[in-house]
C-alpha cells in the first residue's frame, strides 16, 4: 500500500465491514456505510469530479463543523481522481478563507453545515478560481454532493489511479498558527502512509471493534488516525463533542475501545468527576476522595503489596469502575496529543484502568514523531514517548539559550513534509543542514531521557518562540508553568507574562463550574463571575493556589502577581470578536497580550 486510497481496497479485500463508517442522521440515529458502500460512493464521486472538468493536481477544499462519513468518502474520491485536498477549519474568518482559497487556486469545495455554504459562497467575488460548491446536507436549492455521483466514468478514474504514486502530493493542510498568515503544509501519500503503518502498531484494536472519532478531521492528527482505523479494520463512528457524555451520549452508544482526544477534553472530564465528588455527602464523599488520593502516587507498571492490592481493588470496584462506565465501559486506550497533557490527568485516568498515552507530532510531520506505548516499560509519564520507526530526533543545543541537556527538537524521517506551499523563504528557515542531512526544526524545546525499555523518551520543556526573557536577562519557559497550574480545578486557562519585565506574572481565566463548587463548599453566595472575582475571599483563594505551585519553580519562574480575567477564551466567538485560542486550542499569546494590555500595564505599573 503506497497510496492512501489503497487502504480502502485493502479493507474491502481482507476484512469488509457492514459498518465501516457511521454517523448520526438528522434524527440522531446512526447511519452506516459498509466497506462496499464506501468504495462505490468514492469511485462514483471521483468519476463525477472528473466529469466536472477537474484535472489531476487541481485543488478541492473541504470544510465541516462535525465529523461525518461523507468527509472520508470524499477524501478517498479526491485521491482517486488525483486531486489535492485542502481541508479548512470551519471557524476561520472569511478573509482567511479567501487567502487560502486564492493561494492554492481552489476549483471546487464541499462543506457540511449550512452557514459554511454561505461563507464559501461569499468568497466567490474575491476567489475567481472557485467554480463549484456542494454541501453534505441535502437542502433544497443547494447543490448536494451526491449529485456528482457518476457511474459511467469509472474506467477513466482507473486510468488516473494507475498513474498515482506514493510520491504524489495528497493534501495541503494550512496550519492555524498564532501569528501571521497560515502556511500550507504539503504532504504526500508516502508521508501520511508511513505514520499510518507505524502508529497502527500502538492502537491496541482488533478487527471489527468500535472506535469513536470527534476531533476535527481537517487536522492531520484525526485524519491520519481515521486512515489508521481503516488499516486496522475497525468500525468508525463519527460525532462531535456536543453529545459525548451521559446515558444517551455517543460514548454510551458506541462503547468504543479506543479514541483520540486533546488534553482539554480530558481535563473537563476530570473536572466534572472532581466536582461531582465535591457534591457527595458523608461516607460516599470520604470514599471518593480516598480513592482520588490513591492516584497521587500512581506509577505505570507499579508492583503493589498485598495490602495495596486490596486497597486498589476496593477503590476500583466502588469508584473507578463508574468512571470507566461513563466512558462507555470498553475503553482500553485514549491517545492524547496536540498540546501537553498534565501529569495528574494521566495518572488519574491510568490509575482508574483507563490507559491514557501521550504522543507528539506536528502537521509538518504527518503528524506523529513519538508515542508512548501501553506495553510494559513502553511509557514514561511526563514525556511524549519515543520515536516511531523511521524517525530520528536530534536535540540542537547550538543556540545556548537553554539548560545544557535541552535544545530545539529536530526531526528527520519519511513523514516529514516536502515543504510549505509557495513559501521558499520560510522553507529555508525551517530546515537545517547537519552533516549533509536536512533536519526539520520543530520550534519545540526538549530533552531525551532513557526509558525503562532502553529507548530515548522525549520530554518537551517549552516552545521556542514562546520563551520569555526578563529584563534581568533570564529566560523563562511559560508552558510548563501554565500546564502545571492549570491542573487546579478553579482554573480554566492561564497565560504567563513577563517578557522584558522585572518579574513573571499571569492572566488567569477562572473555571466557572469549579469556582461555583468551591463557593458552595465555603457557603459563599454566588452572583455572577464578574462580581465574584472581585471578592477578597475569591482573590485569596487564587493567591493560595499560586502560592502552592510557586515553590515547584525556580525563583525567577515564580508568579509574583496575577489578574483574574472573568471571560472565556475560545477558538471562535459568536460575536466575531478576535479568538484567544487557535483551532487546536493553543494560546494566541500576541492576541491575548493586546486584548488585555490595560490589565498587564496595571500589573507592572
Amino acid at each position: 500500500m503506497t497510496r492512501l486510497f489503497d487502504l480502502l481496497y485493502n479493507q474491502l479485500n481482507t476484512n469488509p465491514l457492514e459498518a465501516s463508517l457511521s454517523g448520526r442522521d438528522v434524527e440522531s440515529n446512526w447511519n452506516s456505510y459498509s466497506t462496499e458502500d464506501v468504495k462505490n460512493y468514492a469511485e462514483q464521486a471521483a468519476s463525477g469530479l472528473v466529469k466536472l472538468g477537474l484535472k489531476p493536481g487541481d485543488k478541492v477544499a473541504m470544510v465541516i463543523y462535525k465529523n461525518r462519513p461523507e468527509w472520508v468518502i470524499m477524501d478517498f474520491a479526491l485521491q482517486m481522481a488525483g486531486l489535492i485536498s485542502i481541508p479548512l477549519y470551519p471557524t476561520i474568518s472569511i478573509s482567511e478563507f479567501e487567502y487560502i482559497l486564492n493561494e492554492v487556486e481552489v476549483k471546487a469545495a464541499f462543506c457540511g453545515g449550512l452557514d459554511l455554504y454561505d461563507k464559501l459562497s461569499s468568497t466567490r467575488k474575491n476567489v475567481a478560481s472557485l467554480k463549484s460548491i456542494y454541501t453534505f446536507d441535502n437542502v433544497k436549492g443547494r447543490p448536494f454532493w451526491e449529485e456528482i455521483l457518476y457511474k459511467e466514468g469509472l474506467k477513466e478514474v482507473e486510468e488516473i489511479k494507475k498513474k498515482i504514486t506514493g510520491e504524489d502530493l495528497a493534501t495541503i493542510i494550512y496550519t492555524s498558527g498564532t501569528t501571521g498568515n497560515p502556511k500550507g503544509v504539503m504532504l504526500t501519500h508516502n508521508n501520511i502512509m508511513h505514520v499510518i503503518v507505524e502508529t497502527s502498531k500502538f492502537l491496541e484494536v482488533d478487527t471489527g471493534e468500535n472506535v469513536l472519532s470527534f476531533l476535527p478531521l481537517c487536522h492531520i492528527y484525526e485524519r491520519a488516525v481515521s486512515f489508521a482505523w481503516f488499516h486496522e479494520g475497525t468500525s468508525i463512528y463519527f460525532c462531535g463533542t456536543d453529545n459525548l457524555s451521559g446515558p444517551n451520549g455517543d460514548l454510551a452508544s458506541v462503547k468504543p475501545v479506543v479514541f483520540t482526544t486533546v488534553p482539554r477534553l480530558l481535563e473537563k472530564v476530570y473536572e466534572a468527576i472532581y466536582n461531582k465528588g465535591l457534591n457527595l455527602k458523608g461516607a460516599k464523599k470520604a470514599l471518593f476522595f480516598w480513592a482520588l488520593r490513591l492516584t497521587d502516587n500512581y506509577e505505570l507498571d507499579q508492583n503493589l503489596s498485598p495490602i495495596d492490592k486490596i486497597k486498589w481493588g476496593i477503590a476500583d470496584k466502588l469508584i473507578f469502575s463508574k468512571w470507566r462506565e461513563a466512558l462507555g465501559g470498553n475503553v482500553r486506550l485514549i491517545v492524547t496529543g496536540s498540546a501537553p497533557c498534565p501529569m495528574n490527568i494521566i495518572r488519574v485516568f491510568c490509575a482508574a484502568g483507563i490507559n491514557v498515552r501521550e504522543a507528539y507530532g506536528l502537521t509538518e510531520t504527518s503528524p506523529t514523531l513519538t508515542v508512548n506505548s501501553v506495553k510494559p516499560g513502553g511509557s514514561v509519564i511526563g514525556t511524549v514517548g519515543y520515536a516511531i520507526n523511521g524517525v530520528e530526533l536530534y536535540i540542537d543545543k547550538s543556540s545556548g539559550e537553554y539548560n545544557e541537556d535541552e535544545g530545539e527538537i529536530l526531526a528527520i524521517g519519511p513523514n516529514v513534509m516536502s515543504g510549505y506551499y509557495k513559501k521558499p523563504e520560510i522553507n529555508a528557515q525551517v530546515f537545517k543542514d547537519i552533516d549533509g542531512r536536512k533536519w526539520f526544526c520543530t520550534g519545540d524545546i526538549g530533552k531525551l531521557i532513557k526509558g525503562p525499555n532502553g529507548k530515548d523518551f522525549l520530554k518537551i520543556t517549552d516552545r521556542k518562540k514562546e520563551l520569555l526573557k526578563t529584563s534581568g536577562g533570564k529566560y523563562v519557559a511559560p508552558a510548563p508553568i501554565e500546564n502545571r497550574i492549570k491542573e487546579n480545578f478553579v482554573i480554566d486557562q492561564i497565560m504567563v507574562i513577563g517578557d522584558k519585565q522585572k518579574f513573571v506574572s499571569a492572566l488567569i481565566v477562572p473555571s466557572e463550574d469549579g469556582l461555583k463548587n468551591w463557593c458552595r463548599h465555603k457557603n459563599i453566595k454566588w452572583t455572577n463571575l464578574e462580581d465574584m472575582v472581585k471578592q477578597d475571599r475569591i482573590l485569596a483563594k487564587y493567591q493560595k493556589v499560586i502560592d502552592n505551585y510557586n515553590p515547584e519553580f525556580s525563583h525567577i519562574e515564580q508568579i509574583k502577581k496575577f489578574r483574574i480575567v472573568p471571560a472565556v477564551w475560545l477558538p471562535i466567538h459568536e460575536d466575531d470578536s478576535v479568538a484567544e485560542l487557535t483551532p487546536t486550542l493553543k494560546l494566541k499569546r500576541r492576541v491575548i497580550r493586546e486584548k488585555y494590555k490595560k490589565e498587564i500595564q496595571e500589573i507592572y505599573a
